[in-house]
């Protein structure tokens, strides 16, 4: 298999105790397509807007978006699904624990971010083998329907993490289900969301 490569891509800024915090979705090139995981924001919504600073749309991006094959939702907070809508008829996983969440509990999420018209929800039930050598599993914590990427096919997996971790001091030191879990795969790299390099073991990045 040739290598499956990730390309993380800028979507959002917001302004966490005055500082900032990037926001990115994370694009896999994969021999059997093309799965982007999160979609960002495609606007400041008023509920957002004492900690969003900006957007960056993926549909005003250079990006084809009629190339993405599959999208994954690491989880369903607002900037992570503000852009489901972009891609509607293609297939989005989901752990079904996030989806009934994201549906049923006050302030959760931006709600009609969630289901916007002909958005097409696949929802899964634990770990997910989505492609060959491309694995979902379900990593609690941030939410309790959070869940992981894991690329294979290396020496070590890659992960991407969307906010199971949010810094690199939770890997360091892990708490949650899902950053142990994280730890115990022994990445070469983890891609966060709200960072702009991975995290990579032992080099204090």
């Amino acid at each position: 298999m040739r290598t499956i490569a990730v390309t993380p891509i800028h979507v959002a800024d917001l302004a966490i105790e005055g500082e900032r915090m990037p926001v990115h979705v994370h694009l896999i090139d994969h021999p059997g397509g093309r799965v982007l995981v999160d979609t960002g924001m495609t606007e400041i919504h008023p509920a957002l807007s004492d900690f969003v600073t900006r957007v960056l749309p993926l549909d005003a991006r250079d990006l084809d978006l009629a190339s993405v094959d599959v999208v994954v939702n690491t989880h369903l907070h607002a900037d992570h699904c503000g852009g489901n809508h972009l891609f509607a008829g293609i297939p989005v996983h989901v752990q079904r624990q996030e989806l009934e969440d994201a549906r049923s509990e006050e302030e959760y999420t931006i709600r009609e971010w969630v289901d916007p018209p002909g958005v097409r929800y696949v929802p899964v039930d634990g770990e997910l083998e989505l492609l060959p050598g491309l694995r979902l599993l379900p990593a609690p914590g941030h939410t309790r329907g959070s869940q992981i990427v894991v690329i294979e096919g290396g020496p070590r997996p890659v992960v991407i993490a969307g906010d199971t971790a949010v810094w690199f001091g939770e890997l360091d030191d892990p708490g949650t289900e899902g950053q142990r879990l994280i730890r115990s795969l022994d990445p070469e790299r983890v891609w966060l969301a709200h960072t702009d390099d991975p995290w990579e073991p032992g080099t204090g990045r």
